[in-house]
């Protein structure tokens, strides 16, 4: 199974700990990922979103900077907001990183779970699922094809068009999803990778999505394909130190994205539960976290598991310890 981290370069104040700036938060993400990579560590995925509390709203840019600082580590954005981005230039930017990174590149399309991007490019949120469904056929479009001659209704038509560069390996493209049927569906009968993001609820509650998934790959007439799930955590040397660590800065930017969205704070009791044995939090020592991400490995039949430590701006000493024990101790007992 392959093991990688996740980040979208938060930027919350925790405590006495303003929030770092963008530029502070963007070299970070980039010296965690060449420590990913001097891990031993498979993929490492930068997110999108278009807020003061993000960093990266151009993953490709970020991604390339990290491709001239590594070799070897697969990079892949987690996610693209393919309904509010034009598949056109999205291919193009990808199909750049893979080529700067002789081979390295992966797309994750996604529909968005922050919906900041649609306003600010022009889209209407009404339009969410088309939007999404229309675009993702042009991106295979042009994955596949060329030239291209097509039509919707998002977008100018094309005419015989050839998009540029070409890459020399058909660009990898994962569908990312939250737990909609419909999306899970979606790419089992396109034929496309699935990546599960579990921030909630128990990971055992995923397998009739991936049961779900395989029968429409069995229905499109595709091959077994990847399933790879996304998830919260972080390692330290000790339980208590995990706890002690990772509490406060989690608590703080999910309590803060709650008042948005109607969720009470989250509670010490809430934190415990969820870094329990069935929970969400894969949060621990390294033989805790590895046994956690087994079971779910075992439960979903993943291919790939890729930890988010970053959720509540950790530390970035505290991250790099992370990407230490993930690769040096927890991936050798979760691999096989």
């Amino acid at each position: 199974m392959e093991l990688g981290l996740t980040t979208f370069a938060e930027r919350h104040a925790v405590s006495d700990r303003p929030a770092p700036n963008a530029g502070e938060r963007l070299r970070e993400v980039v010296a965690e990922a060449v420590a990913a990579e001097q891990a031993g560590l498979d993929v490492y995925g930068v997110g999108e979103h278009h807020r003061e509390d993000f960093a990266v709203s151009a993953p490709a840019v970020v991604l390339a900077a990290i491709a001239g600082r590594t070799e070897r580590i697969q990079l892949t954005s987690a996610v693209s907001v393919l309904s509010s981005d034009d598949p056109v230039r999205l291919y193009q930017q990808f199909a750049t990183l893979d080529l700067l990174s002789s081979g390295r590149a992966e797309l994750m399309a996604g529909r968005g779970s922050f919906v900041e991007s649609f306003p600010l490019f022009g889209f209407d949120l009404g339009d969410y699922d088309a939007l999404f469904e229309e675009k993702l056929a042009l991106l295979l479009r042009l994955r596949a094809d060329e030239p291209v001659t097509w039509s919707g209704q998002f977008r100018a038509p094309l005419q015989d068009a050839v998009v540029y560069p070409r890459t020399d390996r058909p660009l990898p493209i994962w569908i990312a999803v939250g737990g909609s049927p419909e999306s899970v569906a979606r790419a089992g009968l396109l034929g496309l990778p699935l990546a599960i993001a579990i921030i909630g609820g128990q990971p055992a509650r995923f397998r009739p999505l991936v049961d779900l998934y395989h029968r429409a790959l069995e229905q499109g007439g595709h091959e077994p394909r990847p399933i790879a799930v996304h998830a919260h955590g972080y390692v330290a040397d000790t339980e208590e130190q995990a706890v002690a660590d990772f509490y406060a800065p989690y608590a703080a930017a999910m309590s803060g994205l709650g008042r948005e969205r109607g969720w009470a704070p989250m509670t010490p009791a809430q934190f415990d539960a969820m870094r329990g044995p069935d929970g969400s939090l894969f949060v621990g020592d390294p033989d805790r976290v590895a046994e956690k991400i087994a079971d779910v490995r075992d439960t979903l039949g993943l291919d790939r598991f890729m930890l988010h430590p970053s959720v509540g701006t950790l530390p970035h000493e505290k991250v790099l310890r992370t990407i230490d024990l993930l690769g040096g101790k927890v991936a050798p007992l979760v691999r096989f």
